[in-house]
């Protein structure tokens, strides 16, 4: 994954991702493939932040389950994203209970990443962090805002769409991906991400 776009790539073919859905569930494995590779580079990169080195194996299992089920999804491209991260992390955490382990980030090699210059605004950050190196970063962040952070930089949900996934209020989710992306753009040499940044983030609450 290279830096830079991919949650606005995600976005952008949301409309072909609903189309090959709606085909999918009436049998068309060729569909399915499609939004199979529409889908799967964001959601291995949030499993990988949940639980690390196992994220190949959890992903596959989650796949198997919304291959199974999928007949019973209803909506468009972007509630098909947030319907798949949703089974993933409860894939992930079922893992986690198994392993009795906190969710983490894999090690991945920062050293490999090349960094940008100095980021002057939260959306630069944002496309630093589309990269899947940049996971390592989030190694250091809280748990919620970690999983924030991952649901709306790597997987591409709205703030609402993320909320839902974590069973939270969309101000909640909101909140803590602005705490996790200030801390990075920190990190990653930026200005402080302003409260007008924020509202970016996520929208209603």
């Amino acid at each position: 994954m290279g830096k830079g776009g991919e949650p606005r790539r995600a976005r952008a073919h949301d409309g072909e991702l609903g189309a090959a859905v709606a085909r999918a569930q009436d049998g068309d494995e060729a569909a399915f493939a499609v939004a199979y590779r529409l889908v799967q580079p964001g959601l291995l990169g949030y499993v990988r932040g949940l639980v690390g080195d196992d994220a190949e194996d959890v992903t596959s299992d989650a796949w198997l389950e919304i291959a199974r089920d999928l007949g019973r999804f209803k909506g468009d491209g972007a509630g098909f994203r947030g319907w798949t991260a949703t089974i993933a992390r409860h894939r992930a955490l079922d893992h986690l209970r198994r392993q009795r382990v906190r969710p983490r980030t894999s090690a991945l090699e920062q050293d490999v990443w090349n960094l940008p210059g100095r980021q002057s605004t939260h959306e630069m950050a944002l496309e630093a962090m589309s990269t899947e190196h940049a996971l390592a970063l989030v190694a250091g962040l809280p748990r919620d805002q970690a999983e924030a952070v991952l649901l709306r930089v790597v997987v591409g949900l709205d703030g609402p769409a993320a909320a839902r996934v974590l069973g939270k209020r969309p101000g909640a989710v909101r909140t803590a991906a602005y705490r996790g992306l200030k801390r990075l753009a920190a990190q990653l040499g930026g200005d402080s991400v302003t409260d007008d940044a924020s509202r970016t983030l996520g929208e209603s609450k």
